[in-house]
């Protein structure tokens, strides 16, 4: 049996054109040692099954033969050290990329994507699982997701992750020591990571693709060294020098300061991709100018954050312009408004910004953000408050900035037992003393009242779009009532 999947699995290598036919022998036996066998008997193998089934199959094997446990931990070390036998090494993949680029820098991506799928390096099929609609809103459609993604970690897992020997290599997630490594159970495996190296201002930077898609292409941009992320007008030019070389692309970065910040802030870093966020739509709402800046198209959009967009077919100025915008915010304070630029020395104001190609002209969007907490925000007078928790309780980072809601895994089930529960006459009793539905309770009680008591799941997820832009409005440092708005152009008159 071990052998037909073997030769299942070299068969799929040599359709997907990872190795031909003078590496399959060679592939074969390096299968061979990661399973601990040093028998050869070629048997007929299946045809057209799926990766994930052959994957998984060979792990089923690999657990009633006692090479690995039954957790979905070592399963997954396991299929990518599996994989890995069938992967082409980094220069291969540097090389195609190049050749591919010579041609169009869009046919390089799209086939580094696809390479990146066919060695399960992004887990295609199981981010097929993840729920994903639009939903209509003051602002438009906004983009839903729902993450499932990132399997729950076996708590047989976390428990043998207590008694592991602790190690700090690699560094982060996003370091270049990834490439290859073979994980442990509180590292994911990467023995099929390829990056493609890149010069960005004069230093060495590398692009790959994201294992978790959260969009099209979606893809991270991380500087060589391991050092913290930092807004500056460096971030800038790198953002429109990267557009100039992938003009197909958008890019961005999370702010650097915690709360508004990206949840790796200790590794500088940027997100990238072939897709149109809601956020691009946004009309510009109220122009102005800069007078140092006549070159500079300005503007303020039609979003439920703070953003400034500004256009220009001079990249350089662009960067400056954006710097000017920076400094001035940085350092800015309303107190009606409750924006306060330091306490106690601590910065609180930054940026999100996004970059991209319209036409001829290079454009950024500029997020204004503030990290500061309150008593009754204690986790950030700008961060979801806590009336929309049961939705969206993280950080909002650059995707959703850009109008696209990452959503935790639970809602998928919750919102299906939601629905079930409304079938209930004494909903209101039982759903208030659930201990996983109750979160939802007031928020089930305001959509019932709008909805003649007809709750369907299709209602859920409108409503849950709703709240998406509810919580981006919790993120805005100017808010969308008069107050705010006045407030937003007393900062742009600074400009």
């Amino acid at each position: 049996m071990i052998n037909s999947l073997i030769q299942e699995l070299l068969n799929y290598g040599l359709q997907k054109e990872l190795i031909d036919s003078y590496e399959e022998i060679y592939s074969r036996n390096l299968l061979l040692d990661v399973l601990n066998l040093k028998e050869w008997k070629k048997e007929e193998p299946k045809a057209g099954r799926d990766l994930e089934i052959i994957l998984l199959d060979i792990c089923h094997w690999a657990i009633e033969n006692s090479l690995i446990n039954d957790s979905p931990s070592e399963m997954e070390l396991l299929d990518t050290k599996l994989m890995n036998c069938i992967t082409p090494r980094p220069k291969e993949v540097i090389n195609k990329f190049n050749n591919d680029f010579k041609i169009s820098p869009e046919k390089a991506t799209a086939n580094y994507y696809e390479f990146s799928k066919n060695t399960n390096y992004i887990r295609d099929a199981r981010i097929k699982r993840n729920l994903h609609w639009f939903s209509n809103t003051p602002y438009g459609d906004l983009e839903i997701t729902i993450n499932l993604a990132k399997p729950e970690k076996d708590p047989k897992d976390i428990e043998r992750e207590k008694n592991m020997p602790k190690s700090s290599y690699p560094s982060c997630l996003l370091c270049l020591d990834n490439v290859g490594y073979s994980g442990r159970l509180n590292h994911p495996a990467r023995q099929t990571h390829r990056v493609i190296p890149m010069n960005l201002k004069s230093e060495n930077w590398y692009f790959q693709f994201s294992p978790y898609v959260y969009y099209n292409e979606h893809s991270i941009v991380f500087c060589e060294d391991h050092r913290p992320m930092k807004m500056g007008k460096d971030t800038f030019d790198r953002l429109l020098e990267f557009i100039e070389i992938f003009p197909h692309y958008c890019i961005g970065s999370n702010a650097d300061l915690p709360i508004v910040g990206g949840s790796i802030l200790s590794h500088d870093h940027y997100q990238a991709g072939k897709h149109t966020f809601p956020m691009e739509k946004a009309p510009i709402e109220n122009k102005f100018q800069m007078k140092d800046f006549p070159e500079v198209s300005c503007g303020t959009i039609k979003w439920p954050m703070s953003v400034i967009r500004i256009s220009s077919k001079n990249k350089e100025t662009l960067s400056e312009a954006a710097e000017y915008i920076f400094e001035k915010w940085k350092n800015y304070s309303d107190e009606t408004v409750d924006i306060i630029a330091y306490s106690e020395g601590i910065p609180h104001n930054t940026v999100t910004p996004i970059a991209r190609k319209v036409g001829d002209e290079y454009q950024i969007d500029l997020a204004l953000r503030n990290n500061i907490t309150s008593d009754e925000h204690p986790m950030g007078i700008f961060h979801p408050h806590s009336e929309v928790h049961n939705i969206k309780k993280e950080n909002i980072g650059l995707i959703e900035v850009m109008g696209l809601a990452i959503l935790p895994g639970r809602l998928q089930e919750e919102m299906i037992l939601l629905e079930k529960e409304l079938q209930n006459p004494n909903w209101q009793i039982t759903l208030k003393e659930n201990p996983t539905l109750g979160k939802h309770y007031d928020w089930i009680k305001n959509i019932v009242s709008k909805r003649d008591n007809i709750v369907t799941l299709d209602i859920l997820k409108e409503e849950i779009g709703k709240t998406f832009s509810t919580v981006l409005e919790h993120a805005g440092v100017f808010k969308r009532d008069d107050t705010g708005k006045k407030a937003f152009k007393n900062f742009t008159d600074t400009l």
